[in-house]
């Protein structure tokens, strides 16, 4: 399967190669933020000129993008000292924990707050 796939132009980058694709990525997401940003204020000003309902999708994206980027960069640096003999720090582990707690805490509040907005007394 490696040969084939060598054979049509899949190989492995060289480090050059990776470094420009690494640049070409963050700039992407840079841009992908900026927009997703700029997206929410000019959302959020309709809302405050217009008086309309607020369109979460730009500030859903937002937050999600945010989380996946630090989600995955804590898991990276974890796997990264993981098998060092040298490294004790165990800070990603615990960093990582804090995360997903601190999400599951703000999908339960919104969660609570729908159900709570939706009952009428």
């Amino acid at each position: 399967m490696k040969r084939f796939l060598k054979n049509l132009g899949f190989r492995k980058p060289d480090e050059m190669e990776r470094h420009i694709i690494f640049r070409a990525q963050r700039n992407s997401y840079f841009f992908l933020m900026a927009a997703l940003l700029i997206w929410s204020f000019w959302e959020s000003c309709k809302v405050y000129i217009y008086h309309t309902r607020l369109n979460l999708i730009p500030c859903l994206l937002l937050a999600g993008a945010a989380l996946i980027q630090s989600f995955s960069q804590l898991v990276m640096t974890r796997n990264a000292v993981k098998d060092d003999e040298d490294s004790f720090e165990t800070a990603p582990l615990l960093k990582i924990i804090v995360l997903v707690c601190v999400t599951a805490s703000a999908i339960a509040t919104a969660g609570a707050a729908l159900l709570l907005m939706g009952v009428r007394t």
